[in-house]
């Protein structure tokens, strides 16, 4: 294939020109570096959203091992309220927080119920049963926690709508209040 003289001087112009080159480059980096940067900040928010719901958690449950809960008459409403006190500054207090109260006779016989339903959404089967003197206790609190990352947020989506749940439990036996 003979080439024209002026196609073979276009080609040579294009070969020794190096304008644009750190646009190109630019161009063909930058996406893959803002999206794992994007993704190390909604996961790292994640694990922020996780710890802020186990410190609120910790700090009702233990108005339940002293008894004081339960010396209050407190309803289950109650007690979502007080814990939403703690978590608001990153959690939302809405349909998207559960809490799960259970007693049970010993440690040997609790028993985790499934948080989510059979098509991937949070269980609606809360109860709140903060227990007597010296009985076993089992606080839990769910969050659906919006994952934001497109194509790397599916891979810590554990939810039915690309969404993860996250979960904080503590177990303990009431003092003999």
């Amino acid at each position: 294939m003979v080439l024209l003289p002026r196609t073979m001087l276009l080609l040579s112009r294009l070969k020794k020109s190096k304008k644009g080159s750190a646009a190109l480059e630019f161009a063909l980096v930058a996406p893959p570096f803002f999206l794992l940067l994007f993704a190390t900040f909604d996961i790292a928010l994640m694990f922020f959203a996780a710890t802020t719901l186990e410190n609120g958690i910790i700090a009702a449950a233990r108005l339940i091992r002293t008894g004081q809960v339960q010396a209050m008459n407190m309803t289950q409403q109650q007690f979502r309220t007080m814990i939403c006190g703690d978590i608001s500054m990153l959690l939302s207090c809405d349909s998207r927080l559960g809490i799960d109260v259970r007693t049970y006779n010993g440690f040997g016989n609790v028993q985790w119920n499934a948080a989510l339903d059979q098509n991937g959404n949070l269980a609606a089967n809360m109860q709140f049963q903060p227990g007597g003197p010296e009985d076993v206790v089992v606080v839990r609190a769910f969050y659906v926690w919006p994952v934001l990352t497109p194509g790397v947020g599916s891979a810590f989506s554990n939810m039915a709508n690309g969404q993860r749940l996250l979960e904080a439990s503590i177990a303990f036996r009431n003092e003999p209040f």
